[in-house]
């Protein structure tokens, strides 16, 4: 028991790496054409191509799930919730707070939101491919904490 909350907290920590690597090198990278309508949105929908990336994380929790129920790796299950944690936080804070594409959490202020919403809109203030910066989403750089 021990063991998996180890793995689910060490997941969860992990997958703030792997958003932000993901973020950089793919999204920013080679799948560009499936981001670029969330820094530059070309269409009237509510949907953006770059809600394809959910899908991905989603089938690879899916997939520890798997290997957990046919008794394949036996801490499967707190992998996969450990990324099905880190996806809901993601787009609790990403989607919901920054974005606004649910009206919730708006009047939320305190140091870590307003550090949150400075990184992000450092972020998006590049529309193009290259010269980006904050990456990440919970993990804040100490700069954005200044008033």
């Amino acid at each position: 028991m021990l063991l998996n909350i180890f793995v689910f907290i060490a997941t969860f920590c992990i997958m703030e790496f792997m958003a932000w690597f993901s973020h950089k090198y793919i999204m920013h990278g080679f799948l560009w054409n499936l981001h670029a309508d969330h820094h530059k949105k070309d269409h009237d929908s509510w949907f953006e191509r770059n809600d394809a990336f959910f899908l991905f994380y989603a089938v690879v929790s899916v997939g520890f799930f798997l290997l957990w129920q046919n008794n394949i790796l036996p801490i499967g299950l707190a992998i996969g919730l450990g990324i099905f944690a880190y996806g809901l936080a993601y787009f609790t804070v990403h989607d919901i707070f920054i974005h606004q594409r649910f009206k919730m959490f708006r009047n939320a202020d305190n140091r870590y939101a307003r550090a949150v919403r400075r990184a992000h809109k450092m972020h998006h203030k590049h529309i193009g491919k290259e010269h980006g910066e904050c990456f990440g989403m919970l993990v804040v750089p100490f700069k954005y904490f200044k008033k």
